[in-house]
């Protein structure tokens, strides 16, 4: 079965992730509105990033699909042991699909956007001229993951 453009760009995202993505695109923090304003419309160097952005039963605050990279604003709520336990989860996870998580704090999108616009266009761009596509893990491959375009 060959996979479709949308579920390569959202690793089968169930339905109810992207009624929860379509409510958090109306509730972004500030931090979230000021980097928003940056990297929307390919402002950041041409590239495209989507808000909000569902990915497998996540939920991306920021996504370059040609990067293959999340960007993660995180505020105070981060730094609980539940939530770090979570977000390391999910970053295994999403790194088993070629997919890599770089993050920023409030402060430092408030008080540093250049800084953390420089990082996230360094990071895009390593990833993009890398020459090996990324894969899935062995483990992932067993499980069909990707439904395999080779069919």
């Amino acid at each position: 079965m060959k996979l479709k453009k949308e579920d390569i760009l959202h690793l089968e995202a169930k339905p109810k992730i992207f009624e929860k993505a379509s409510s958090l695109r109306r509730k972004l923090t500030p931090a979230e509105v000021i980097l928003w304003h940056s990297i929307k419309n390919k402002r950041l160097h041409g590239l495209k990033f989507r808000r909000q952005h569902p990915v497998l039963r996540f939920i991306a605050d920021f996504y370059c699909h040609e990067a293959r990279l999340v960007v993660e604003v995180d505020g105070g709520v981060h730094d609980e042991i539940e939530n770090s336990e979570h977000d390391e989860g999910r970053t295994y996870e999403l790194n088993n699909f070629g997919i890599d998580i770089i993050r920023f704090n409030n402060d430092e999108i408030i008080y540093n956007l250049n800084v953390v616009l420089d990082k996230i266009y360094l990071e895009a761009m390593n990833r993009i001229s890398s020459t090996s596509p990324p894969t899935p893990s062995p483990e992932r491959e067993g499980k069909n993951a990707l439904n395999k375009a080779s069919s």
